[in-house]
């Protein structure tokens, strides 16, 4: 089972590649879910871990018109200019399925740059996960990102369990959202593909003005994942 952190700062990257964890998911504004990362950010982070870059142009839904899915296909090239490994999005209709055509222009341009993919967390707003995995196989996906629509995964570990069954060899099942020390073991024993969680944590200072909160590495709760994993 491999481990990826989810990040949205240099010194997150630099701790995660020090304790080896295997990449990361990078992102900006992880309060909001998480959007796409600055080029700068990612050739600096690249330069120390395997990246994954978000590619995600706006907080809320994921249905997304032809405008927008211009700016996530020069956000993907720009990813792949900036070095990352690999990009990560979801995109959806307005009835909660996958949007296959919009999806199906993302991977290819993604593949063409030998880009790694994977489908985010927006598969947890799908109503039929099964036909929406069997529908990132057939696209090519390498990965889906899910708490097995669930808050956490944990909660939907059955559901998660069910998907690792359906992928066989054909899709990596990352399980993501709450995901920790209390049960890391627990999904692992699923046989899970890899676990993603966040490697930050509240500082507790609250900036004025509206300016958002401080985080530090959580550096804590990577050693006692990765005790356990030994």
């Amino acid at each position: 089972m491999k481990l990826e952190a989810c990040i949205e700062t240099l010194a997150e990257a630099r701790v995660a590649t020090k304790h080896h964890i295997n990449r990361v998911e990078l992102c900006s504004a992880l309060d909001l879910g998480g959007l796409t990362p600055t080029s700068t950010l990612i050739s600096a982070c690249a330069e120390v871990i395997e990246v994954h870059a978000m590619i995600r142009p706006r907080p809320g839904n994921f249905v997304y018109n032809t405008e927008e899915m211009a700016l996530m296909l020069t956000e993907i090239a720009a990813a792949k200019e900036a070095g990352a490994t690999g990009v990560v999005f979801g995109c959806l209709t307005h009835d909660s399925k996958i949007d296959f055509a919009m999806a199906q222009h993302i991977v290819l341009a993604a593949q063409k740059l030998n880009l790694k993919i994977t489908f985010h967390r927006a598969f947890d707003f799908l109503e039929d996960q099964e036909a929406g995995l069997k529908l990132l196989i057939d696209l090519g996906v390498d990965r889906v990102l899910t708490s097995g629509g669930k808050p956490t995964a944990i909660e939907g570990i059955k559901n998660i369990q069910k998907l690792v069954e359906i992928a066989e060899d054909n899709i990596e099942i990352m399980a993501g959202s709450g995901v920790n020390a209390h049960n890391i073991i627990t999904l692992k024993n699923i046989d899970i593909h890899a676990a993603h969680f966040s490697i930050r944590k509240k500082t507790g200072e609250v900036l004025p003005l509206g300016m958002g909160e401080n985080y530090e590495v959580d550096v804590e709760k990577m050693n006692k994942i990765l005790e356990l994993l030994k």
